[in-house]
């Protein structure tokens, strides 16, 4: 079990020293720091203490105000760690999943969280009432003027709002997105994810690649991951390769020949990732008929 640490601040004058000496002396040997208003839900250091967290670990914060934008915001942060095993503390605050009344501490601010969505949902609706009923109608002016800082603003909040998204389900679906690419196709690690991290919308190659390079832009994801998929060569193509690295060392073994088709990412003529001595030999007799490379040397009588 390891303590976890996430600090942060408002704005660029803040200093994190109170929090970073609370957290250190509550244990946690890894602190995340974060510089983001409380607004904003894109925390590239809360992602990545988030994919830091493994099975019976704690994240820990010194108030809950130091993780959390609202009491939902709260709970979909915790919900993520019980999915993953882990736990949730806040030093200041009577909250820690790992003991029965932690979690009853929860429940009750699980209850609040719901009744500051009804009456959020309530009062939106009235305001909606009673502007029809004086004949106004919603929209942002500047927008329907398309005044060019209103338009600016609008990209912002819809790229946050992208960002969110992306950070919200990353640890859902990232895993299996590292473990096919770059071996795979964009379009068949796709059709692998389905709409695991995105109910009700299936991934598509186009989606997938946008989102996957966007977190490398953040330095939350894999460089490699976007690098180019490896081209599958025709049979054909297959028997000229392992027939150049027959002709380049003549005494190299069949097992050593299967190594390097595998570290050039080749795929074997059943599409494995494997390949054996025998596929290798199938391949060199197949290349020694045609003439492409020469038969062993028989040993001396």
């Amino acid at each position: 079990m390891a303590l976890v640490g996430y600090a942060r601040v408002s704005t660029e004058d803040q200093a994190t020293l109170s929090q970073l000496d609370e957290l250190k002396a509550a244990g946690c040997d890894e602190i995340f720091e974060e510089r983001a208003s409380g607004g904003n839900r894109a925390r590239p250091e809360l992602a990545r203490a988030m994919a830091r967290i493994r099975r019976g670990d704690i994240l820990v914060v010194a108030r809950i105000d130091r993780l959390a934008r609202s009491l939902s915001h709260l709970l979909e942060v915790i919900e993520r760690l019980e999915a993953a095993g882990a736990h949730f503390k806040s030093l200041r605050d009577p909250i820690d999943t790992s003991t029965p009344q932690g979690k009853f501490a929860l429940q009750v601010l699980g209850a609040a969280a719901e009744l500051e969505r009804a009456l959020i949902r309530e009062r939106t609706l009235a305001g909606l009432r009673a502007a029809r009923a004086r004949g106004r109608v919603g929209g942002n002016p500047a927008l329907l003027r398309r005044d060019p800082e209103a338009l600016r603003e609008l990209a912002a909040i819809r790229d946050r709002q992208y960002m969110d998204g992306l950070l919200a389900g990353m640890d859902i679906w990232m895993p299996k997105v590292r473990a096919l690419r770059p071996a795979n196709s964009w379009d068949k690690v796709a059709k692998a994810l389905g709409t695991l991290g995105s109910p009700g919308q299936p991934w598509t190659a186009d989606r997938l690649s946008r989102a996957v390079r966007r977190l490398v832009a953040e330095g939350l994801a894999d460089p490699a991951l976007v690098g180019p998929a490896p081209r599958k060569p025709p049979k054909d193509d297959v028997l000229l390769v392992v027939a150049g690295i027959r002709g380049a060392d003549p005494k190299i073994s069949l097992r050593a020949i299967a190594a390097r088709l595998e570290e050039m990412r080749i795929r074997t003529p059943r599409q494995g990732t494997r390949w054996s001595a025998s596929s290798v030999k199938a391949l060199l007799d197949r290349a020694e008929r045609m003439g492409l490379v020469a038969p062993p040397a028989r040993p001396a009588a």
